[in-house]
């Protein structure tokens, strides 16, 4: 098969690494790519929402699968644009349409789907610039802390959590009437807080059938501890000790079941993953937000821990012959740090040239994320660089490979969390 990834990031090198390994994969291409991805595959200098020039370059290679890494080409419709192509539309891919990815571009209609379809959720409303005084009087009903979400895209950092009616009042409004967030803060939910240890569990479906995925933990926030403002994650651990059977089952009854049949309900024919964040409140999964396809950092830790041909599911998914398929996990841990431009989230440096990348990182995988190539060396060019993964027979010596390696690896203003795993080395269940 011939396989073009969309994407460039840590995200989408993990499902080169991935898929590289099936014995039915015979040219593998990713477009934009990046120096990790290179190494795998072949990039192709096309960007991820120029869906004429992938449609073109798809017919020209006989591209026989699409798998969408990012969320944005996804909400922007690119599945859409395959299927109005008499060309394209015979074309597999896994991700789905322009409605299904509104499960996760806007933050107003998956609340209004989970309640719709009796899935655990946080009370929330939504309000919209002109209804800043009935959001002010909202807020005056709820009890702190108090969390704020921008109903679109906002790459992961759309999410504040106020600790008083003031503080999420003059949030409110700096995300309505200043656009803190542009048009994605053009609404906003107001959502109670739940107390809780997080965790993300990843279904593929192909919209009646499905697999759950390794589930993993992510770190969104920038300090150790958990201090700072948010980012798009700074490490993930899997397998995620708190997620036992029996709370796994009850999230494949209370929320992934009724999810699947939800949309089928609403006749939306979902070929994807289905990334559900989940916040575990004693015992109880609740649902925080869905994701139209794979987390990054997740990816990076869950990737590694399938034993199956990953292929092999990924082309049942995109035909619609799910049923009967199983996914063999590996029981070993995988802990992934992500190394970071100094001053992210905010504003950082990009063209840092990095150094330690090309010994022996037998002892951890090193996945590209923000890279470019510049003449004979590597350097870095978003905020999130690298993704590094350990894996091991517990948990302690997964994170010691990952540690180990990412010490090898230098760049000006390098700076990546001391603490990832480190909260559940000791975690009782």
């Amino acid at each position: 098969m011939n396989i073009l990834i969309i994407g460039n990031g840590g995200r989408e090198h993990a499902l080169a690494w991935k898929i590289k390994q099936s014995p039915q994969c015979d040219k593998l291409y990713v477009a934009p790519g990046n120096p990790g991805t290179a190494q795998v595959a072949e990039n192709v200098a096309i960007h991820a929402d120029d869906f004429a020039k992938l449609g073109q370059f798809c017919l020209d290679k006989a591209i026989d699968l699409v798998v969408v890494g990012p969320e944005a080409p996804l909400v922007k419709g690119i599945r859409d644009f395959f299927e109005a192509d008499p060309k394209l539309s015979g074309i597999l891919m896994v991700g789905p349409g322009k409605i299904g990815a509104q499960l996760e571009g806007s933050k107003d209609f998956s609340k209004q789907f989970m309640v719709r379809n009796n899935i655990p959720t946080a009370k929330a409303r939504t309000f919209q610039a002109q209804d800043l005084e009935q959001a002010f009087d909202y807020i005056a009903t709820c009890k702190p802390p108090i969390v704020l979400k921008a109903d679109g895209l906002a790459a992961g950092k759309g999410v504040i959590i106020s600790l008083s009616q003031a503080e999420a009042k003059a949030v409110i409004k700096e995300m309505l009437v200043n656009k803190k967030f542009g048009e994605a803060s053009a609404k906003v939910l107001i959502e109670e807080f739940l107390n809780g240890i997080e965790l993300s569990v990843f279904v593929l479906t192909d919209g009646k059938d499905y697999v759950i995925l390794p589930e993993a933990k992510d770190y969104k926030r920038i300090g150790d501890g958990d201090t700072g403002p948010n980012t798009g994650g700074m490490g993930a651990v899997s397998p995620v000790v708190f997620a036992t059977r029996a709370f796994m089952k009850r999230v494949e009854d209370e929320v992934v079941k009724p999810t699947i049949e939800g949309l089928r309900k609403d006749g939306i024919d979902y070929k994807g993953f289905i990334f559900v964040g989940l916040m575990n409140v004693g015992g109880t999964p609740y649902v925080i937000e869905y994701n139209a396809r794979m987390g990054d950092p997740e990816t990076q830790a869950v990737m590694p821990r399938i034993k199956s041909d990953f292929l092999d599911l990924l082309v049942a998914a995109a035909k619609g012959t799910l049923k009967g398929k199983t996914i063999e996990i590996d029981e070993q841990h995988a802990v992934t740090i992500a190394l970071v431009s100094g001053g992210y989230p905010g504003e950082y440096e990009k063209g840092k040239v990095i150094r330690g990348l090309h010994p022996d990182h037998s002892r951890a995988l090193v996945f590209h994320a923000g890279t470019k190539q510049h003449q004979e060396h590597v350097v870095t060019e978003g905020g999130r660089v690298l993704a590094i993964s350990g894996k091991g027979n517990s948990l302690n010596e997964a994170r010691e490979k990952a540690y180990e390696t990412a010490g090898k690896i230098e760049w000006d203003g390098l700076y990546f969390r001391k603490d990832i795993g480190q909260d559940l080395l000791n975690y009782k269940v």
